[in-house]
Formats: C-alpha cells, sequence, structure tokens
C-alpha cells in the first residue's frame, strides 16, 4: 500500500475509489467496507484508497476546547492502523492533518479540493453515520447530489453486526475497558495487538530479573490498560508467551527516562537463547493482549515490585497452560 501525507504528492494516483474515515481498530465493519470498496475499485480499473485523519478529530477538538475527556480512547497506533489496511488490500491511504484550516472547511470545498481535485474520487463510500465539513454540516444526500453534478458515484453501507450487535470503534472501546478480550477479537476479527520498535528503557527489569521489551505507545489515552497474558511476535519463527504493563507505570518516578509517557513493557516467559540479553532493540515486534490479568498496581518498593511481577509471569503461565489443555480437548 502506498502511504501519502496529504494529497499533493505525484505518486498519488489521477483516479480512485475512496472511503473516508478515522478507521480506529479496523474492526470487522471496516473490513466489510474496505472488502466492498476493493471490489468497486477493481469494476472501474483504479485503485482503491482510504483517506483519513492524524490526529483524529475529536482528539483536535478536544486540545482546541482544553478539555482532554473529550478525547477518545485511541485503539491503534497509527502504524497498526497503516498495517491493517495493508492487509486488507487498501492500494493508497491518504493523511491528512486534521488542523484548523480542515476543520473549518464547507462540504462544497471538501468535495471539490479534497475529492475532486486532489483525489479524483470516481466512486465514494462511506457508511450509514457518515457527516462532513465544518459543523458536520455535510451528509450522505450532500454528498450523493455533488457525486451528481461532478461524475462519480456515492455509495452507502450499512452497520455492521457480530451477534446482534453492530461493530464499532466506540464498541471495542467499550469491550477494552471491561477487560472483555474475547470479545474484542470478535469485534476485530484478531487478537487485540500493538506494534512498533523496540527502544531502550530504564533496564529497571533487567535489575529485578525480569527483562523487558518496550514500545511506546504514540498516543497519550490508550483503550486499554493493565496488566496481560501476551504473545510476542517477530522475535523468533514462533510466537512467544509473556506478560506485559500497558500503562504509565505508577510505581515508578515519573521522572525516570521515560517521561511518564505511556509503555508496553513485555516480558516473555520463554527468551530465546540465540537472540542474546540484547537481541530484542530495534527489531519490530506484535504483542497480542490476549487476557487481562488486573490493573495497574502501585507498589512501595522494589521488592514488592518484583514480588508483583512474579505473581503475573506465574498467573500469565496458568493462563497459557489452560489455554493448552483446551485446545488439546478440542481436538480430541
Amino acid at each position: 500500500m502506498h502511504i501519502f501525507r496529504g494529497f499533493h504528492h505525484p505518486g498519488i494516483a489521477p483516479a480512485c475509489a475512496v472511503t473516508i474515515g478515522n478507521f480506529d481498530g479496523v474492526h470487522r465493519g471496516h473490513q466489510a467496507m474496505l472488502a466492498l470498496l476493493n471490489s468497486e475499485a477493481r469494476h472501474r480499473g483504479v485503485p482503491s484508497c482510504v483517506l483519513t485523519f492524524e490526529p483524529h478529530p475529536r482528539d483536535y477538538f478536544a486540545a482546541v476546547a482544553r478539555k482532554p475527556e473529550l478525547a477518545p480512547a485511541r485503539i491503534a497506533t497509527l502504524r497498526d492502523k497503516l498495517g491493517e489496511l495493508t492487509a486488507c488490500g487498501v492500494d493508497q491511504c491518504v493523511v491528512l492533518p486534521f488542523d484548523a484550516r480542515l476543520s473549518s472547511q464547507v462540504p462544497d470545498v471538501f468535495i471539490d479540493e479534497v475529492l475532486v481535485r486532489g483525489l479524483g474520487a470516481r466512486y465514494v463510500l462511506v457508511g450509514d453515520d457518515f457527516r462532513f465539513g465544518a459543523k458536520r454540516a455535510g451528509d450522505y444526500a450532500m454528498l450523493d447530489a455533488a457525486g451528481q453534478a461532478r461524475g462519480f458515484d456515492v455509495a452507502r453501507m450499512n452497520s455492521y453486526e457480530v451477534r446482534n450487535l453492530r461493530v464499532s470503534s466506540s464498541a471495542v472501546r467499550d469491550a477494552l475497558a471491561s477487560a472483555d478480550m474475547d470479545g474484542v477479537a470478535a469485534l476485530l476479527g484478531r487478537p487485540y495487538s500493538i506494534s512498533g520498535h523496540v527502544v531502550h528503557g530504564r533496564k529497571l527489569g533487567r535489575d529485578l530479573g525480569f527483562p523487558t521489551l518496550n514500545l511506546r505507545f504514540s498516543h497519550w489515552k490508550p483503550a486499554a490498560s493493565g496488566i496481560f497474558a501476551v504473545q510476542v511476535h517477530g522475535l523468533v519463527a514462533d510466537p512467544l508467551p509473556g506478560v506485559a504493563n500497558l500503562g504509565v507505570r505508577p510505581s515508578l518516578d515519573p521522572r525516570d527516562v521515560n517521561g511518564g509517557r505511556v509503555l508496553l513493557e513485555t516480558h516473555c516467559l520463554e527468551w530465546p537463547s540465540q537472540l542474546g540479553a540484547q537481541g530484542g532493540y530495534g527489531k519490530i515486534v506484535r504483542v497480542d493482549l490476549l487476557r487481562k490479568l488486573h490493573d495497574e498496581l502501585k507498589y512501595d518498593s522494589l521488592e514488592a515490585l518484583r514480588a508483583g511481577i512474579a505473581r503475573d509471569c506465574a498467573d500469565a503461565r496458568a493462563f497459557f497452560a489452560s489455554t493448552r489443555r483446551q485446545t488439546t480437548r478440542d481436538r480430541i
């Protein structure tokens, strides 16, 4: 998939079939929409295109209003969103910066500048609750009328349901907030995961006897937090079981090397000897969050923290042992 920041690039296709949205999580509803988009693009002989925004529009308006509580919890990093869009077979993605100019753009200007001149839209697919333009003044009827006048087709896709539940990013956030990881996987069509480069940290985990792989979560408000049993992909051929902390590490000094930023810290229960102690740094890994063990806890001492991590490792091992037993029973 070709990725562009803005649409003023010579590599952007002169015409496309496009859908518009935030696509946070790229859940099963998004996947169904993207499958339809790809089909329509092939019929028209043009590439499929996703038009998305960074930051999330609600992040922008929350910052303008100085009310951070209005910002949505972020399901996925931009890296993971782009990775899932690639997996869905999208040909190109255009990431527009959501700023004062874009937020004040009236619907007709958005249609002319972005869809027609910027992207050369031949087909536009939107969701059933789609609104666009300043103050959300544009709707499906306005877009459809503009398409008839300007020469592009417009279609609307109804909600996608799983087990009588409308699949949406809000439903995924709710499931993550309630630690229903099986429900999250049903909504996403895959385990909930976070990927990124393994970065250096304070090395405290190593001093405590539990070395960790550190990934920085770029958004300050992730949709999930706490201690999880996880699987790590990307270090060796097979996934590795582990236990991970996603959050701000309340037991540590907020002035430490990570500056209070959200981290995903993962300890592999079985570290491959061929990697050596430094073998994880710089690698791109994906961590699947399979079962939440508990919320983050604040420990009064490093010894208490060490004992807490040991309990978490034991609980994670018990989870994986029960999973293996269940898999064995299913095969018999």
